[in-house]
């Protein structure tokens, strides 16, 4: 099997690592820096989020930009925290099991994990020894990525990318173990190791006939969620309800909002929905991801992304001209981006050793 998931893996251009997709685009991000005479000028787009969302912010200080409404309930945790302590402010916030447990500090669903009791809380505190959120488990079934931005100064944005995240299911066939269904199922197995860690109680498992297992609840590309193409929904009622919400979360004027939703009328309506994250300028078009439709490509997908920071760097550049947002002093960053390499290391490793 390992052999077939990494045939899969290098000739279908869905699952080539990030830096492929990126390199092609390093001289126009440089031509972009020259013009704008700073390095890092692209730094200016979020005013209101660390370094305009680079990877290096706090997720939960980020969603509080939202309006309480649209967020799911949830509480932070310092690194240091007692546990009792821990406790206690889940009782105090309300907040029931399942639970959703993530770093307060990451990215493509790196140690993101559905929590089921005080014990596997614990388990999880210790393991990653960070700065955690802790946040409501939204039951919702549906949920999408919505790419957005709106220049400075104008009362609308425009959306440029919608992604449908669609949870893998196997279903069972009363003879074969979760294992074997997973090992069967023509995107699954490529999660192998992901979903036999998540299902791990229940990998051998002999499943009824036609019953279905979802294997994932996370709704990223990491965790085994497809991406699909949905900008067949982008239309002006969508982009007014975006509009709306972008024009209360102060200093946000590009990136991806992950929504999970009961429906798309009620969404539209402002009800039952959640934003889950506010993500900056180091969040993608992931539609492009979607191999399987029309006109879907590799050197469309890298054409996809330069446009978008172009979008960027024209927000970063208005933000700093009419706006007088200052651009980052060079040094600080640099240390920034050190930091973060480090501690990108961390979280790759322990995603692959725990989860």
């Amino acid at each position: 099997m390992k052999t077939k998931s990494f045939y899969t893996r290098l000739t279908q251009w869905e699952h080539w690592p990030t830096l492929v997709y990126y390199l092609p685009l390093a001289p126009f991000f440089l031509l972009r820096s020259i013009k704008a005479k700073h390095p890092f000028f692209y730094l200016a787009t979020n005013p209101s989020i660390l370094f305009s969302g680079n990877g290096t912010e706090s997720k939960y200080k980020t969603l509080l930009l939202v309006p309480e409404k649209y967020r799911p309930k949830g509480m932070l945790v310092l690194k240091n925290d007692d546990f009792q302590v821990v406790k206690e402010k889940i009782e105090k916030e309300k907040l029931e099991f399942p639970l959703i447990a993530k770093p307060d500090i990451g990215f493509r669903g790196y140690l993101v994990k559905k929590i089921n009791s005080y014990e596997q809380l614990k388990t999880y505190i210790e393991l990653v020894n960070e700065d955690i959120i802790i946040q409501e488990f939204i039951s919702f079934k549906k949920e999408i990525g919505i790419f957005y931005h709106r220049f400075p100064g104008q009362e609308n944005g425009k959306i440029t990318s919608i992604t449908i995240k669609k949870f893998i299911e196997v279903v069972g066939d009363g003879k074969s173990t979760l294992s074997e269904l997973i090992r069967k199922d023509k995107r699954a197995f490529l999660y192998f190791d992901v979903f036999k860690n998540i299902h791990k109680e229940k990998i051998n498992i002999i499943y009824p006939k036609g019953e279905k297992i979802t294997l994932s609840e996370i709704g990223n590309h990491s965790k085994g969620t497809q991406f699909l193409n949905g900008n067949h929904l982008i239309n002006n009622n969508l982009e007014q309800f975006l509009n709306q919400i972008s024009k209360q979360i102060d200093g946000w004027y590009y990136g991806r909002l992950d929504i999970k939703y009961k429906d798309f009328d009620s969404m539209l309506k402002g009800s039952d929905f959640k934003i889950l994250e506010v993500n900056g300028i180091i969040s993608e078009p992931t539609h492009i991801y979607d191999a399987s439709f029309e006109n879907a490509s590799f050197v469309n997908a890298i054409k996809t992304i330069n446009t978008h920071w172009n979008i960027m760097g024209a927000i970063a550049i208005k933000n700093h001209e009419v706006n007088g947002i200052a651009y980052p002093k060079i040094l600080p960053y640099i240390k920034n981006m050190i930091w973060l390499k480090l501690y990108t290391s961390k979280l790759k490793k322990l995603n692959k050793e725990a989860f």
